[in-house]
């Protein structure tokens, strides 16, 4: 295998380093209780995805 002919720096590692952040989720409104959801996924407050209810949620 090929061998590396010299080290890399310190400021080329943190430049390749300095990717790997979190970012941000990305959050909807919930068509139907209008709380935020994350993207493509049945809202846990309501039960609904998509206009419709997928999950049936126990009244209180």
């Amino acid at each position: 295998m090929a061998q590396p002919k010299r080290r890399w720096s310190k400021a080329r590692t943190g430049a390749k380093r300095s990717t790997w952040k979190l970012e941000n989720q990305n959050l909807a409104t919930c068509k139907h209780c209008h709380e935020p959801v994350l993207q493509h996924r049945v809202c846990p407050n309501c039960g609904y995805y998509n206009g419709k209810e997928v999950v049936a949620k126990k009244a209180e």
